[in-house]
């Protein structure tokens, strides 16, 4: 059974990592910010690990991109070694993962259905995104 209460959705990019977290009781997810991704040095990790005690979230869920076969390539890779290091910083608050196939693709379309530019849209379609993956996984996984 899944731990009741804020969760926080984790959009993992080359450049940016979408955040989006839960409502208190884990039922709607909502966009929160967009990190810059430090794939060197890990600040994003360090500030996402701040905002999951801040925001007193019970769990993580990382967006696992699989391919349209199901299979997992190097950008599950890079979400995969993400959350390994995130998972460090943010123990024992677990860290789980969701299939996040055309979750971009989903907000991109919604921003644009919204009357959102596309240069408007650049900046938060991180977020949008990561509130697409918690969404589905809470919408699957709450009892």
């Amino acid at each position: 059974m899944t731990a009741r209460g804020r969760w926080i959705g984790v959009d993992v990019g080359t450049v940016r990592v979408g955040v989006a977290r839960s409502d208190p009781h884990g039922v709607l997810a909502s966009p929160l910010v967009t990190l810059t991704r430090d794939a060197r040095g890990n600040r994003d990790v360090v500030d996402l690990a701040e905002l999951v005690r801040d925001c007193e979230a019970v769990g993580v869920v990382v967006g696992l991109p699989r391919t349209l076969r199901d299979r997992e390539g190097p950008s599950a890779a890079m979400a995969r070694e993400y959350a390994a290091v995130l998972a460090v910083a943010i123990s024992p608050i677990p860290v789980e993962f969701v299939d996040e196939r055309l979750t971009t693709v989903t907000a991109e379309r919604k921003l644009s259905q919204g009357g959102m530019g596309s240069r408007a849209r650049r900046a938060v379609i991180d977020q949008a995104a990561a509130v697409e993956l918690l969404q589905h996984w809470l919408d699957t996984n709450q009892p």
